[in-house]
């Protein structure tokens, strides 16, 4: 490999193939959608709803659905993970770890209040839910996920 001045020319390190490889995903991924979760959400707390998951927002935030129209479809904020913003450190990294954990897979969730006794906050049901039996704040911290929240 020559560089412009016909110089032979070193190939690029491991760091920079490493940035240039994470800058081509991320401008190949899918545009977030902005809130495509429209169904009613639950207003009391321990109100039960399930579904697979249809979107994931960020690393604590997802949409669950019976059916492939958003109409159909919860928005939550997990009760038991905290995950960094999307736009500061590691919230990319947040959202994927999510994403790849629970794309399609079946959630069973509990709606419950949180800090200000409230169930539903910005848009969106606060709820604790599992993914197998097991609680997903736990296999979220069990993969890697470190709470970076507000």
């Amino acid at each position: 490999m020559r560089d412009w001045a016909g110089r032979a020319a070193r190939p690029p390190s491991r760091g920079v193939l490493a940035v240039a490889a994470a800058f081509g995903a991320m401008m190949l991924a899918t545009p977030a959608l902005a809130d495509p979760c429209k169904a009613p959400l639950p207003k009391r707390a321990g109100e039960v709803f399930s579904g697979p998951v249809r979107y994931v927002g960020d690393g604590d935030g997802l949409c669950v659905g019976p059916t492939s129209d958003p109409n159909s479809w919860i928005e939550v904020r997990l009760a038991d993970f905290d995950a960094p913003e999307l736009d500061g450190p590691g919230g990319r990294e947040a959202k994927a770890r999510l994403e790849a954990l629970v794309r399609g897979r079946m959630l069973h969730c509990t709606a419950q209040r949180g800090r200000q006794g409230r169930v539903v906050v910005h848009d969106r049901v606060i709820a604790a839910c599992t993914l197998e039996g097991r609680p997903l704040g736990r296999l979220i911290r069990e993969r890697g996920g470190i709470v970076g929240g507000r």
